[in-house]
């Protein structure tokens, strides 16, 4: 591949954007991923850029949940489908792309969190991380009620350890096996068996006045 056409060089599929326009990646919506991921690497940068398009709202929602802060999301984001432009050749199997950007952003996560020398910020902003209260209830009562519902499970999340955080967030949010989380952090389903029940157990009495 010619270097002009390397997207971290080019800026043109690294960088977070906006949802793409309707209809833009119309010619792969039809095709499953790993379709999609042997396009890109054969050099196809549009199928790159729908697997960006595909994964940078999911791995932003897992980093910033995870780090609790937006500058540290995007960019964890951003080096994560960077680098992946880079792994495409290296995939010897091409529906292995989803569990390589989940371990990826999730270790690249934790490497952020081992470098902070600080406690993690005290405010939880959670706004644009949970289904919008009003379109789902159409209650104006119901969805005061559901937006401190999510303001106490994101101050819940926000305390538990991050290797619980994780396994509950690859399980319950990203509907990741057993199995995919425990390649993300690179410990056995046993160990991932066991982080989720505590962190189910921790969440459960955060949440205990909503049940």
């Amino acid at each position: 591949m010619a270097a002009a056409e390397v997207p971290e060089e080019s800026g043109s599929v690294a960088r977070l954007r906006p949802p793409a326009s309707a209809g833009r990646f119309e010619g792969y919506a039809g095709l499953d991923e790993a379709t999609v991921v042997a396009l890109a690497q054969d050099g196809d940068l549009s199928a790159f850029e729908h697997l960006v398009e595909s994964y940078q709202g999911r791995l932003f929602r897992l980093a910033y949940r995870l780090l609790n802060d937006r500058g540290d999301a995007e960019d964890v984001v951003q080096d994560t489908l960077t680098a992946g432009w880079r792994a495409l050749p290296g995939l010897d199997r091409s529906n292995a792309f989803g569990g390589w950007v989940y371990r990826t952003a999730t270790n690249r996560c934790f490497d952020v969190l081992r470098r902070r020398t600080a406690h993690p910020e005290d405010s939880v902003d959670s706004a644009g991380l949970w289904p919008a209260p009003d379109a789902m209830t159409g209650d104006p009562h119901r969805s005061a009620e559901l937006t401190a519902q999510f303001e106490c499970l994101s101050r819940a999340l926000s305390a538990l350890p991050p290797e619980q955080r994780a396994c509950w967030l690859l399980r319950e949010m990203h509907d990741q096996s057993y199995a995919e989380i425990g390649a993300a952090l690179g410990i056995g389903p046993g160990t991932v068996r066991g982080r989720l029940a505590r962190a189910r157990e921790k969440l459960a009495e955060a949440m205990i006045q909503w049940h």
